[in-house]
């Protein structure tokens, strides 16, 4: 039994991380990339700057990672002005379908063992946790 929270957390990120890399490998994608994918995938035509606010990321960061998916054929970069757009390339659209696919695999294979009931408490009792007031940082992105 898990004594706190953040220790629960900390192991399901570590098995979600782990999951979500043997998927995203079989593409060329690490699980750093994630979200990312899944970001410009529903915003597309977004700038870095955009991107880069939005997941929270230091700019260098961002910088690499896009300029490896463009390198990787998963993200065209448009000049507009004084920005790039970044939009997902048809490689792109399979790794945000694969991308957004993961989060429900896992719940169904982590959610398993609970009740349609219990699933519906828990995800309700997480949304309250999670609620943006509630905690310092970031809020989260839905996939």
């Amino acid at each position: 039994m898990f004594r706190t929270f953040s220790y629960a957390c900390s192991v399901l990120y570590r098995r979600f991380s782990h999951f979500t890399s043997a998927r995203l490998n079989q593409l060329g994608l690490s699980f750093g990339t994630l979200f990312f994918i899944i970001y410009i995938g529903k915003h597309p035509g977004c700038t870095q700057s955009e991107l880069t606010t939005a997941l929270h990321l230091d700019w260098g960061h961002c910088q690499r990672t896009v300029l490896k998916l463009v390198a990787g054929g998963f993200l065209t970069r448009e000049k507009d002005g004084r920005n790039y757009r970044l939009t997902l390339s048809d490689q792109g659209r399979q790794a945000f379908e694969a991308s957004h696919q993961v989060f429900f695999d896992w719940d169904k294979r982590v959610l398993a063992p609970l009740t349609p009931e219990e699933r519906t408490q828990l995800l309700a009792l997480l949304a309250k946790v999670l609620d943006k007031n509630a905690l310092p940082g970031p809020p989260a992105e839905h996939p």
